[in-house]
Formats: structure tokens, C-alpha cells, sequence
């Protein structure tokens, strides 16, 4: 961001601070298509990523007096953060993190990443979200998020080798569904 977009930011934060409704409408309008893709990652069904998001700016818009702007992208990783965990309590209140056990003889799989530059990152996109929950929880906040198994370990209540596991499970279904998309398009790597 350009110093004349810094000071808009800061200009937009002082404003929502201050009750200014234009102001909340802005931020709300700047963020509500990212927001809802991040939910969207996690979450399938689109009624549960519209109650998730309005949650999400309930909390962002209550905890905006104590958001400390500290430069070009903060507000975005912030409103990211507060979306993410809101997603996460929504899948754990659900009960929709299932993690199943896996056998040593899963990880004697070869691990052989899928080329996935030659397919489009809708369809990419769409064959994540096709992995089962917890699968796909784990996936995006390691792959995405950048979470250590550690981290998500913390976030999740689970142990960092399921944390792990699951990942490495997710992979394997992943690259089995890429394959096959692969092979049904005619792509040749």
C-alpha cells in the first residue's frame, strides 16, 4: 500500500472507532468477499459460512476499539485471524472435526506431490474442499495459514501428531484426486 492508502486505512479505523456507520460500512464492504472465501475454505455449507461471517464481523467490530494498526496489511491479517478462529470455534461447537486414527502402514505411502500449476485453482479450490473436515481444517491452516502442528495443535485440542497425520492423510487424498482429475481431462504433465 502506497502511504496515501496507509493514511486512508488509519483515517477508516479512527472513524469506525468513533461510531462513524459509513465508516464500519466500508471496512464491511472491503473484506466481506475475502472474509467469506477464508470460511469457505473450511467451511461447505454456504448458510453456515454466512452465519460464521456475520459472527466473525460481530467479533470485529467489537474488539476494533483494541486492534492495534501497525502498518500497510495489518487490519487484513487481523480481520483474517478473528475470521479464522471464529470458523474454527464453529466447526468444534459442531462437532465437525472428526480425526481418524491412521496406521503406520499409511505413511509408507511415496510421497509424490501432483503437478498442480496445470490445473486451474478453481478446480483446486473445489478438490480441497471435497476432503473431509478435519482433513481439510488441517490442510488450509498449515498450508494456507502457515500454522505449525504445534500451533494447530493449540487451536484444535489435539495432539501435533495428529496434527500431523492428518495432514499427511489429507495430502494422500488430495494428490489421489488431482491424479484422477488429471487423467479425466487429458492432462498430460
Amino acid at each position: 500500500m502506497h502511504s496515501s492508502e496507509t493514511d486512508s486505512e488509519q483515517q477508516l479505523l479512527t472513524l469506525v472507532r468513533q461510531g462513524d456507520s459509513a465508516a464500519a460500512r466500508a471496512v464491511y464492504s472491503t473484506y466481506v468477499r475475502y472474509l467469506a472465501a477464508v470460511c469457505s475454505r473450511y467451511i461447505v455449507n454456504s448458510e453456515d459460512v454466512k452465519d460464521v461471517l456475520q459472527d466473525s464481523f460481530l467479533k470485529i467490530f467489537s474488539g476494533i476499539a483494541s486492534f492495534r494498526y501497525r502498518g500497510s496489511g495489518s487490519l487484513k491479517g487481523w480481520v483474517t485471524k478473528v475470521t479464522v478462529n471464529e470458523t474454527l470455534r464453529f466447526l468444534q461447537k459442531n462437532s465437525r472435526l472428526e480425526f481418524v486414527a491412521i496406521s503406520d502402514n499409511d505413511f509408507d505411502c511415496v510421497d509424490e506431490e501432483p503437478d498442480i500449476d496445470i490445473i486451474p485453482s478453481s478446480v483446486l479450490f473445489s478438490l480441497i474442499r471435497e476432503l473431509p473436515d478435519g482433513y481439510r481444517t488441517i490442510f488450509n491452516l498449515y498450508v494456507i495459514e502457515n500454522k505449525s502442528h504445534k500451533e494447530i495443535a493449540g487451536l484444535l485440542g489435539i495432539k501435533e501428531s495428529t496434527s500431523a497425520s492428518q495432514l499427511h492423510r489429507a495430502k494422500s487424498i488430495l494428490a489421489a484426486k488431482i491424479r484422477q482429475y488429471n487423467s479425466k481431462n487429458n492432462v498430460k504433465l
